[in-house]
């Protein structure tokens, strides 16, 4: 399981049956920033997860990937390696607050 931010979404008119209704974001996975380990920072990746819970443009969200992202209710039965499980609202390194969703609106 994984920290990643959500920079925007695909949409896919033509897919499996059982795609059908699920939403797909862009994900991008960050890290703590091992220097000043008070801030997160970029991966420099990018891949493509099933939304389950609504998670909007710049939300900080969970992303489980492998055989574990099909191990939900919503998931067990789609053909996906990427799903988001949770919105994430604080995040707390040492002392240190390095993420709060409701100090982040500027992003």
């Amino acid at each position: 399981m994984f920290i990643a931010r959500v920079t925007g979404s695909v949409v896919s008119t033509q897919k499996v049956a059982t795609m059908t209704g699920h939403k797909l974001l862009v994900v991008e996975p960050y890290r703590l920033d091992d220097k000043k380990r008070q801030s997160l920072v970029t991966t420099g990746r990018t891949f493509i997860a099933v939304d389950t819970l609504g998670a909007g443009e710049n939300d900080f969200v969970l992303i489980t990937q492998g055989s574990s992202a099909r191990l939900t209710p919503e998931t067990k039965v789609l053909p996906i390696d990427a799903v988001i499980i949770g919105i994430v609202d604080q995040v707390h390194i040492d002392k240190f607050s390095v993420y709060s969703r409701n100090e982040s609106n500027d992003r």
